[in-house]
This record gives structure tokens, sequence and C-alpha cells, in this order.
């Protein structure tokens, strides 16, 4: 029960963090380098968003699993039991979400000129379907990473975090390409949205169905995961 607690504390906490550091990398390209709004400022972004990405997935093993996404626990939930499927809706998704409402809070009242966050740009169908589809393709890309480089932290982040970052680039200019609801619902409860029909139907329910999906596609190309497999050998 204590790691439980310790989980959720930790996936309240880097949920927390991980909203600030993106208000951070734009402050700190902007008003510390200097960059504004030239070509070099975008360069200077991607660069600080995969090193940013390496540092959440190295707090990911010192935590022992915290999240700041839940679609990335919300995978491992469906895979495992109905006990830990319970554990993930009933308290960590919450705790990410509360972690990233109280960043989102803090920051307005730190920096009240940062603006409100990602915003649908297109229409509602047109939205759902690319987070549905970026979702889908950042799920498949993970799973292929864990079945296929086990051991080695470096490439499986590198490769994540170059292909998060391209998804975002392709999704940015009509939803934001965020493919995190919980950060997402913190910036959507600041401008008092987060309960609008656009809000549900782009930022979670196309999500959650797009990892549904791509479960369920990995496992029917791919097969299911060798403990499974062993599992079904034992009991046979």
């Amino acid at each position: 029960m204590a790691w439980k607690t310790r989980l959720v504390f930790f996936d309240f906490v880097v949920s927390f963090m991980w909203v600030w550091s993106g208000t951070l990398i734009k402050m700190f390209v902007s008003k510390v380098l200097g960059l504004g709004h030239q070509p070099e400022a975008e360069i200077a972004k991607y660069c600080l968003s995969i090193a940013n990405m390496f540092f959440f997935a190295f707090l990911g093993k010192v935590t022992g699993g915290g999240s700041y996404n839940p679609l990335t626990v919300l995978s491992s939930a469906f895979s495992g039991g109905f006990s830990s499927f319970l554990f993930t809706v009933g308290a960590r998704i919450p705790a990410q979400v509360f972690g990233s409402i109280s960043g989102v809070k803090f920051i307005i009242e730190t920096f009240p000129e940062i603006g409100l966050g990602p915003q649908l740009n297109v229409d509602i169908h047109r939205g759902a379907l690319t987070e549905g589809f970026l979702t889908f393709a950042i799920v498949t890309i993970s799973l292929g990473l864990a079945r296929k480089i086990p051991g080695s932290f470096f490439m499986k982040t590198w490769i994540s975090s170059v292909s998060k970052l391209t998804l975002h680039i392709l999704g940015s200019d009509l939803t934001g390409g965020c493919m995190n609801p919980a950060s997402v619902m913190g910036w959507a409860y600041a401008r008092g949205d987060h309960i609008t029909k656009e809000h549900v139907m782009v930022y979670w329910l196309a999500p959650v169905e797009a990892t549904l999906l791509a479960l369920w596609t990995f496992r029917l190309v791919v097969g299911p995961p060798k403990q499974e497999k062993e599992k079904t050998t034992k009991s046979k």
C-alpha cells in the first residue's frame, strides 16, 4: 500500500513539474536567450524539449514509475489486471490532473503574461481525429520500443522524444499536439472550459479511444507480451 501512495504522490509532483517545464523553456528562449520569434528560437525550443523529455524519463525511473501523462499509465493499466486498472483510473490519473491544475495555477499567478496554453483551432471532429491519430502513433511507437529495445534507456528515450516532438509539431497548429489530457486539463481549467464538449471529446475521449485501438492493433499484429505468453503456457 505504501508504494501505491508514493506513486500517486510522484504522479502529482511530476505532473506539476511537467507543465512548469514547458513554460520555463519558452521563457528561457525568449527572455534569457533573447531570441523572440526568430527561427533560431524554434530550434532552441526543440533541443531543450528533447533534453527535458530525457530528464522526465530519468525522473520516471528514479520515482519508480511517476508519470505526467494519463495515456502512458492507461496503456499499462489496460495490459494489467482489474485492480491495476482501478488504481490507475481512481488514483493515478486524478493525481496527474490535480498536479497539472496546481502547476498551471501557480504559473498564471507567477507569470500572468504567459498565456493560457493550447487551444483547439479547428472544428471538433477534425480536432478529435488529429489528437486521436497523434495518440495512436505515439502509443504504438512506445509499445514497439518496449518490445524491441528492452534494455537501452538512452536509445528508447531518444526515439521516443524525437517521435513525440515530431508529432507535437504536426498537430501544434490544429490542437496544440498535446497527447496529454492532464496537461491540457490544467490549462482548460484555468480558462474555465474544462467541461465543454470540445475539451472532453478532443483531449480526453479521442486520445483514450486511440490508446485502446493502438493496444488492440499492436497485440493483433505483434502478439501479447512475453510475460502473458509465459502465464498462458504455465496455465496449460
